[in-house]
């Protein structure tokens, strides 16, 4: 297995001002509130999920890793330290690379939530815990127009690559800090 399959049921990252901790399917009803907004989807597409789209979904994700063990599934929900509240979400597929393990990291936060810096704060923990266990090559796809999101890779230490993916999607990517280089 690329991951240790208790990552996903045990790992709760924590920062200054937030608790990124493992979804639960008992999320669904408050996630559902929190990706409701349909401007959430205004560039990426899509349509707020309903309590049972996301209930089914975070079944799916509380599992550790596919059925071959090639990919290692970790999927969070970010809540405020202060108050409890869930304000979005941060995500991590791991696989095996020709260097170790590299993962792909995704995060959405709720519209009522943006400009607070909670998107940048909950990624760069999240990225400094994979990197931390072992993870050598980090990226994320954003689509091209999405500058809040490009913004946030940038101040995680990503950078766009120039890769771009059939829908569109640029490839941006993890750097070590202070090497100027590719963890890779």
């Amino acid at each position: 297995m690329v991951v240790p399959a208790r990552w996903p049921q045990d790992a709760e990252v924590r920062t200054e001002r937030l608790r990124v901790e493992p979804v639960r399917v008992g999320h669904a009803e408050e996630m559902a509130a929190v990706l409701g907004d349909p401007a959430l989807y205004a560039i990426t597409g899509g349509a707020p999920p309903s309590v049972a789209d996301l209930a089914s979904r975070y079944r799916r994700w509380e599992r550790p890793s596919s059925d071959d063990g090639r990919e290692g599934w970790l999927n969070w929900v970010v809540r405020r330290d202060s108050d409890d509240t869930a304000v979005g979400t941060v995500q991590a597929t791991v696989t095996a690379g020709a260097h170790g393990p590299v993962a792909e990291v995704a995060w959405v936060v709720g519209v009522p939530f943006q400009g607070r810096g909670y998107a940048t704060e909950a990624a760069e923990a999240v990225v400094a815990w994979l990197v931390q266990r072992g993870v050598r090559d980090v990226c994320a796809h954003i689509a091209p127009e999405h500058l809040s999101s490009e913004a946030v890779a940038r101040r995680i230490g990503m950078r766009a690559t120039g890769e771009f993916r059939d829908d569109g999607e640029q490839r941006w990517r993890y750097r070590l800090p202070g090497t100027g280089r590719n963890p890779v």
